[in-house]
């Protein structure tokens, strides 16, 4: 499921990103690249054609003499695939017509450098091979004339710069959509709010909170609370290793919105660097009902529900009801 959601079909990829024809062409107009640059670039195809296997050769072979980048490249037909992609693209950098068909071309090509988890180094790294790589190519091909073929590789850094832009914004792009993707599997999995018995709700949280889960685990909660007709929550924060100043005022608000809604809440499980934080935080610890462990909060909610325990045999005891509290109505 993680998997479909980050794919982004290719012809998408551009309008996903943000990337409309009015951001383009500022793109563009910011690296100065106009029709001369696009002229200059069409005019070297013949020259990155002939010796496009020679460069891409090249790079590999000094890209593959870092441990760090072999690693990624350990299937041959994953090299060979890439391989590929990479003549296709420096190809392309002088066959003209630089706006929607190239820009989602980049960017798939981006997308597969961020799915196999090339480092971005990495990336970045190929442009200045390529570069080192035709500057020598149109001195060569210019011995007379070095002004000519400066043009030349000024359009060409031009080009590159635009690419990078791409690159580095599909780069982005695509571990944001995993961050989400793996932040929600996270918050559904780490926020169970366990139902112990009628009317006794049990949320242990796991994990450290920030603003935005705490959120969610209040929504959790309160619905729980409302389906379950529950009369007491017990909040454990055993697995909490910290809170904020934030954090700790919204569980407070959690503990009063619990209330308001017929719950009382018991928490449990505060560890004394937590303990210490909320009180050098200054928060109202007046409104917690807190309990050092969950068993002890268990016990205090059979307690506020008239339960109690008592043993059916030698081993095994039951909770049965104590019967309706003598000062209550």
């Amino acid at each position: 499921m993680a998997a479909t959601r980050q794919r982004v079909h290719a012809d998408d990829l551009a309008d996903s990103i943000g990337l409309g024809s009015e951001e383009l062409a500022m793109r563009k107009r910011f690296l100065e690249f106009d029709d001369d640059d696009v002229q200059r670039l069409e005019g070297m195809y013949g020259l990155t054609h002939e010796h496009v296997d020679a460069v891409i050769e090249a790079f590999y072979e000094h890209l593959l003499s870092f441990p760090e980048t072999t690693s990624f490249f350990r299937d041959p037909r994953l090299l060979e695939h890439v391989k590929g992609r990479q003549k296709n693209y420096f190809i392309r950098l002088t066959q003209g017509d630089y706006d929607h068909d190239y820009v989602t071309d980049r960017l798939r090509l981006g997308s597969i450098h961020e799915r196999i988890g090339l480092p971005v180094r990495s990336f970045l790294g190929m442009y200045a091979f390529y570069l080192r790589q035709i500057a020598a190519l149109l001195v060569q091909e210019h011995p007379g004339d070095p002004e000519h073929a400066f043009q030349k590789f000024h359009s060409l850094t031009k080009l590159l710069f635009f690419d990078i832009g791409l690159g580095v914004d599909m780069y982005i792009h695509q571990r944001e959509r995993t961050i989400a993707v793996q932040q929600d599997a996270i918050r559904e999995l780490s926020t169970p709010v366990l139902t112990i018995r009628d009317r006794l709700l049990v949320l242990p949280i796991i994990g450290i909170l920030d603003t935005s889960r705490a959120q969610q685990l209040t929504e959790e909660l309160l619905r729980s609370i409302r389906e379950s007709r529950a009369q007491v929550v017990i909040l454990d924060v055993t697995g909490v290793p910290a809170v904020d100043s934030a954090v700790a005022n919204h569980l407070l608000q959690t503990v009063e919105a619990s209330r308001l809604m017929g719950a009382q809440v018991i928490v449990t499980g505060l560890s004394a660097s937590v303990a210490q934080a909320l009180v050098t935080l200054g928060v109202d610890l007046t409104k917690l009902n807190a309990v050092g462990d969950l068993q002890g909060g268990i016990e205090v909610a059979n307690g506020i529900m008239r339960y109690q325990v008592v043993a059916i045999d030698d081993t095994i005891p039951e909770v049965v009801d104590a019967g309706p509290d003598p000062e209550a109505g």
